[in-house]
């Protein structure tokens, strides 16, 4: 990673650890043309896992920590991103496997980040 990619996983960090109450322990990204891409690791609170335990309670944290995220990120627009990157953000896609508590983001720019980025 290079230094944006390092600053830029620790905002998404901090952002998931304020809105969600527990952020990734680890999370790397990867700029690929307008996209951030982030993988993360140790999503799950404690008693999420217990949750996670039976059926029902897989299905509602994916769904919390799916669709969720998006309405956090629609709700409370990323403006610390856009200021690193001087780029736009325009939308996310994200999913999560629950059982091995793994989940990626790809975050959308209105610029080639890839470009703007290059590791040298």
């Amino acid at each position: 990673m290079n230094k944006y990619e390092a600053e830029f996983s620790n905002l998404v960090r901090s952002f998931r650890k304020q809105y969600m109450g527990k952020g990734p322990s680890k999370v790397s990204t990867t700029f690929c043309k307008n996209w951030a891409i982030c993988e993360m690791e140790g999503n799950l609170s404690p008693v999420e896992k217990f949750i996670a335990t039976e059926n029902d309670g897989k299905h509602m944290l994916r769904s919390a920590r799916t669709e969720m995220v998006k309405n956090i990120y629609q709700k409370n627009h990323p403006v610390e991103m856009e200021e690193l990157l001087g780029a736009k953000f325009l939308d996310l896609y994200v999913d999560i496997n629950i059982e091995k508590d793994f989940a990626m983001s790809i975050f959308i720019f209105d610029e080639n980040l890839e470009e703007k980025f290059k590791k040298n």
